[in-house]
């Protein structure tokens, strides 16, 4: 019974992780569709305040423990390496291409990471792709030919800007899971994420200087930013790792697959974003690459995001 009942929490915690990730997104369509905010300085304030808070979570838990990272010179570099290459990247390009198409496309776009994987494990490891990769790599292409030209070769429904960073930021997925993968394994998932916010936070700072740009801000972007930070970052990220525990990580990468579906749905509700049947069938081909991938591979590496 007890089996049963943590099963069943996995399966929640997951899905409230997910639809928490595709919530925030939705968000920040929101607040680059209504106030003078774009995605620099929405990755700055998003990065910094989530890395201090997460930081703060991990120093009351492991105490001392929580600078341990920091003695060991090699996974240092290693964290700084994740934190501009992995997290910096996946989180700016993620908001740069909501800010230049709209949250559920990006998110959709972004899903194209978990195909990403098999094609550089060919290439490494120069092998064959299996049959079910093949379907996948086809099924993403088609997938990324309807979102981007609606079946129109000749003209683009998607902008070159949108397009671009959504395949940036599914380049972005990549590189935070595999760079992160050693790290979160030797020092925890919540240490790992929060120093790599801080670190990729303060380097995007001092490299982009966002804080010049003036953006005007009252009680209800306020709001927003608050629900980006706590619960389409923290919350979100804290829920799915804990489900991941609980059901494993094949069954979590499927109910991820709810980020995007969450984030197409709200975003057509609330925000009154457009999709045509060419979206949609785009959308459906990237998610069933996941499908695919997941339910016909006997393991599956465990990855978190952090979007």
């Amino acid at each position: 019974m007890n089996q049963q009942n943590d099963y069943k929490k996995g399966l929640l915690l997951s899905a409230l992780g997910a639809t928490s990730w595709g919530f925030s997104g939705c968000l920040g369509q929101y607040l680059f569709m209504n106030y003078s905010m774009n995605s620099a300085w929405l990755t700055m304030v998003r990065m910094l305040t989530s890395g201090l808070v997460l930081i703060l979570l991990s120093l009351f838990r492991q105490k001392k423990q929580a600078f341990s990272i920091f003695k060991n010179k090699k996974d240092f570099l290693q964290l700084i390496l994740f934190s501009i290459s992995g997290l910096l990247f996946c989180q700016y390009s993620y908001l740069s291409a909501i800010e230049h198409s709209n949250s559920g496309t990006a998110t959709v776009l972004q899903t194209l990471g978990v195909v990403i994987v098999p094609v550089l494990l060919c290439v490494t490891a120069k092998k064959k792709p299996e049959p079910k990769e093949i379907l996948s790599i086809l099924l993403a292409f088609v997938g990324v030919f309807l979102i981007a030209t609606h079946g129109n070769p000749s003209q683009m429904a998607l902008s070159k800007a949108g397009l671009f960073w959504g395949l940036c930021a599914a380049l972005g997925s990549v590189f935070y899971s595999t760079l992160s993968e050693h790290l979160v394994a030797k020092w925890g998932s919540q240490a790992v994420t929060g120093y790599g916010m801080l670190i990729g936070g303060f380097a995007f700072t001092l490299l982009a200087r966002p804080w010049h740009a003036y953006v005007p801000i009252d009680f209800k972007a306020l709001v927003a930013l608050a629900c980006i930070v706590f619960i389409g970052t923290i919350g979100a990220f804290l829920c799915f790792l804990k489900g991941i525990s609980k059901i494993g990580p094949d069954k979590a990468l499927l109910i991820g697959t709810l980020e995007p579906v969450s984030a197409t749905i709200i975003s057509f509700f609330w925000l009154h974003t457009q999709f045509t049947i060419a979206d949609i069938i785009g959308f459906l081909c990237i998610l069933a690459t996941v499908v695919i991938l997941t339910c016909f591979n006997g393991s599956a590496q465990e990855t978190s995001t952090a979007y």
